[in-house]
């Protein structure tokens, strides 16, 4: 395993340089780099990705980025579809002099298509890692890891702004966008003062904030209203309202129009309700595999949960996938969530 670099989001903006440097000069010496995030990218993943590739565009330097198909979600779209950046084919892969990999902890996780197999695809090549997962594994060639960030896109932007790259208005939009979603709307602890400093210059520099939360929070497909009435219907509630959680099966998913791609904030109906410490939503989007959304809330950390059953993430936002179906993981991590949130 590579060392990895870690930080202060505060110290890296009262000192652009404490950003490493073996990150920029890896990158710069890069002329077709493959901008990668994780299987299922949320808006932070997305944004990170594109607005590398777009920083980074010049007349003798092309990144693209790797996008399979089917792996965005009907509201993420959009992103994309501003962004303009071309997705990379299989010739891409194989002509790459690189890899810059975001908010991924680890190399299987890493969205290149199920073709590729874990890790084969780097074949000797340099990756730089940005990531902001305390469980990265660090399996970049140049890991740059800081756990306390509120999203990868905030780093991303001190990197931009150390690089002093140009970062113009869709470039800004794509960063905003992956920071307003991983802190839910600047709401989560994780939301410091220098996430706020950064979405400030974020807008000074022209990120479409209206349009963004138009596309973000205001514009749900039947299919995905469809889906959150399935989540509200299953939302149960046991250790005396102190965990909330909620199922989807794959039947339930895709009678809803949905697919694996569309699942995301869900897990915010469970989390909404008053009391809960633990949140935790149970989704089939592949039929025969459960992903487990885990949210605390208050003083309750989940990452130790999560990594009891193979998964990773944040103190409070954390994930696993076990090979059954909803029902089966309801029976397994629930009785085991009552025990952990006693401990805790």
């Amino acid at each position: 395993m590579n060392e990895v670099e870690t930080g202060s989001a505060a110290a890296i903006a009262r000192d652009p340089s404490a950003v490493p440097a073996g990150v920029i000069e890896t990158i710069t010496r890069m002329r077709r780099p493959i901008m990668i995030s994780h299987v299922v990218p949320d808006a932070d993943a997305l944004g990170s990705m594109f607005a590398m590739a777009r920083a980074w565009t010049e007349p003798n330097r092309q990144p693209i980025a790797a996008l399979p198909d089917g792996s965005v979600s009907k509201r993420l779209a959009f992103m994309p579809e501003w962004a303009e950046i071309p997705i990379a084919t299989d010739a891409d892969f194989e002509s790459a002099d690189g890899f810059v990999v975001l908010d991924t902890a680890k190399a299987a996780r890493c969205g290149v298509g199920k073709e590729r197999k874990t890790g084969d695809w780097i074949a000797g090549r340099p990756v730089v890692n940005i990531d902001h997962h305390a469980t990265n594994t660090g399996f970049g060639t140049v890991n740059w890891v800081v756990g306390e960030a509120g999203s990868t896109c905030e780093l991303v932007y001190h990197m931009l702004a150390s690089a002093r790259r140009t970062i113009d208005a869709v470039t800004a939009s794509m960063l905003f966008a992956g920071m307003q979603t991983d802190t839910l709307g600047f709401s989560l602890p994780s939301t410091s003062a220098s996430a706020l400093h950064v979405a400030g210059e974020l807008v000074a520099l022209g990120a479409a904030v209206g349009e963004l939360g138009e596309r973000l929070c205001r514009s749900q497909r039947k299919s995905e209203f469809d889906l959150l009435r399935v989540i509200f219907a299953n939302t149960r509630i046991v250790a005396d309202g102190a965990i909330a959680y909620s199922t989807a099966t794959h039947d339930e998913i895709h009678g809803a129009g949905c697919s694996a791609a569309d699942i995301d904030d869900q897990i915010n109906v469970p989390r909404s309700l008053e009391g809960a410490r633990i949140a935790m939503l149970f989704t089939e989007g592949n039929r025969g595999k459960t992903r487990i959304n885990f949210r605390g809330s208050g003083n309750v950390t989940v990452l130790e949960l999560a990594a009891h059953f193979g998964g990773g993430g944040h103190q409070q936002s954390a994930g696993a996938i076990l090979d059954c179906p909803p029902d089966e993981a309801v029976a397994r991590v629930v009785p085991y969530a009552v025990e952990y949130l006693a401990r805790s």
